[in-house]
């Protein structure tokens, strides 16, 4: 199999069953000495060991009767089969536009004809988005045809086209507790698990390994994209422990559904993503997968006004202005906004997107004072007219020099699933390339797998988790940064700094000592986009999979 790139250091070491690269990570320390600021540049002899071999993957789905469910899944089959359909203003071709690895690049550094760029997908051995295998679970009993035709996101002759391909897949009974949801819900709960909350969780696990087992995939990654609940109260003795969790499931006790799945999966050793903005995590279900060494990730996926948020307030408070409201409405008409009409899940949703600025405003005392912060007002309402095509409407007011003001109005129109899509994709891929990824201390310790609660993923997430004491980074381009870092340090290679010193000097060196023209980025002649039909794809949109000749995921000599 052709190779992207192979990196030529004596600190990186290909064999036939993984890459192993020696890394030296540089940080600063600060700290006060004799009413001094001290800043003490500190480096960290790393090893970072990467299994090369990519597993079938099997992702299944809480919700995959919904509209993001029903989407990913038509997405894949859509590539997976190279289908092309008419609409009114032209062809389209199935493609993954939207996601991080299959449609964004990295900069491997600068060649000749200047810098040269490849797929972020291409970075490491990772799952093609084509080979995942679905399946899931929901409480409306409709096939994938009949959900996807109900849920209006597709066009329909792209819908017709996939028809016989998603009409035999039916979601597994889910489990319902109607006091978690919107009571509007209630007309689709026609799939529901019965028996007590010990009894689902038994029966969520059975139908893991049966999954596992029927379909033939080495590996299952459990992904919540149903309904958001409502938050649930942390109490001492029920779920603030994984031991005292355990029992209170046993007991009957409060717990809810969201829950429920991420406990039956982490006992089954799958990791469990959380696409929604209600608390699934509480305490006993942090250390629970902790103790298991099972991977978490959340929560709730960012894809539209809160991703563009994250870029915005970043970009006004790195340019010294002072951002001192933001409002920001929504109206969506799917079911995600008829769920998220009720106040008690409306709070859920309001929670996740305000915490969006509070780590970027903490990072300038120059502007904001103790406790001071941006009023943040955010609205969603129901609207059944513009169904999955959600707008938004946010108005940012800026304090700027000399007692001015400057305000910005964008208004943004999000197609939700079909952003929301590509998203699951990634974060399903990214997390099983981390499951075969281990670090540990150059000379001293065996590599270690990665911490349980994957904060590596908050470029996808509106709320990110983190581990206990980890400074939580919301702006986006900082995430995007430490994801692409991180998979550089698996391949031995420095981080992306941006800096180009080599032109900035009078003596020229390095790069600079080549010709090379300062407009067009520079491709591997094997990625040069061919055609415009393409869409977007680096070879005929009939094959696009793992195996086309110079897209390989394979780093061998």
């Amino acid at each position: 199999m052709a190779t992207p790139f192979v990196v030529e250091s004596p600190d990186v070491t290909y064999t036939s069953d993984c890459i192993e690269a020696q890394y030296t990570y540089h940080t600063t320390l600060v700290c006060q000495e004799e009413g001094a600021t001290k800043v003490k540049p500190c480096a960290t002899e790393l090893t970072f060991h990467t299994e090369r071999h990519v597993p079938k993957l099997g992702v299944m789905l809480v919700g995959w009767g919904g509209n993001n469910g029903t989407t990913v899944t038509a997405a894949v089959l859509a590539n997976r089969l190279g289908l092309s359909w008419m609409t009114k203003t032209g062809t389209k071709h199935a493609n993954y536009y939207g996601s991080l690895l299959q449609a964004s690049t990295v900069s491997l550094g600068a060649g000749p004809s200047g810098e040269v760029y490849i797929p972020f997908r291409d970075l490491l051995p990772m799952v093609h988005p084509n080979d995942i295998v679905f399946d899931g679970w929901d409480i409306s009993s409709l096939n994938l045809a009949d959900a996807m035709q109900r849920a209006e996101v597709l066009d329909w002759s792209l819908q017709q086209q996939l028809r016989p391909f998603m009409e035999g897949l039916k979601p597994r009974p889910g489990i319902h507790r109607p006091e978690f949801i919107a009571a509007n819900q209630e007309k689709r709960a026609d799939n529901v698990l019965a028996g007590t909350k010990a009894e689902q969780v038994a029966q969520i696990r059975r139908d893991i390994r049966d999954f596992k087992s029927s379909s033939g995939v080495a590996k299952v990654i459990v992904l919540w994209t149903a309904n958001t609940e409502r938050f649930c109260d942390v109490h001492p003795g029920i779920n603030d422990t994984a031991a005292h969790l355990l029992q209170a499931i046993e007991r009957g006790l409060e717990v809810s559904p969201s829950t429920l799945y991420a406990v039956a999966s982490i006992l089954e050793g799958c990791a469990y993503i959380n696409g929604s903005p209600q608390n699934t995590f509480v305490p006993g279900a942090v250390e629970l997968a902790v103790q298991r060494g099972v991977f978490i990730a959340g929560d709730d996926f960012k894809s539209g006004q809160t991703k563009l948020k994250s870029v915005l307030v970043d970009f006004l408070l790195s340019s010294g202005l002072k951002p001192v409201s933001i409002v920001s409405y929504n109206h969506l008409g799917n079911n995600d906004g008829c769920n998220l009409s009720a106040p008690a899940q409306f709070r859920s949703k309001e929670v996740s997107k305000s915490s969006v600025v509070d780590d970027m405003v903490q990072s300038n005392p120059v502007l904001y004072g103790p406790g001071e912060r941006p009023d943040h007002c955010v609205v969603i309402k129901y609207v059944p007219c513009v169904g999955d095509s959600k707008r938004a409407l946010d108005e940012y007011t800026s304090e700027i020099a000399l007692g001015g003001t400057n305000t910005i109005v964008i208004h943004n129109t999000c197609e939700d699933s079909l952003l929301a899509a590509p998203i699951i994709l990634d974060l399903v891929i990214l997390t099983e390339l981390c499951q075969r990824i281990r670090v540990g201390m150059a000379g001293e310790t065996e590599p270690q797998p990665l911490h349980s609660i994957l904060s590596l993923l908050s470029f996808l997430c509106k709320a990110p988790l983190v581990p206990q004491g980890t400074p939580v980074v919301n702006a986006l381009f900082r995430q995007r940064a430490t994801l692409e870092n991180f998979f550089r340090a698996c391949v031995g290679l420095p981080p992306q700094n941006h800096m180009l010193l080599e032109y900035k000097t009078q003596q020229p060196w390095g790069g600079t000592q080549h010709p090379c023209p300062t407009s067009v980025p520079a491709w591997p002649a094997s990625l040069q986009k061919k055609t415009s039909h393409m869409n977007g794809f680096l070879g005929p949109p009939g094959d696009n999979g793992p195996g086309l000749p110079g897209l390989g995921v394979g780093h061998a000599r």
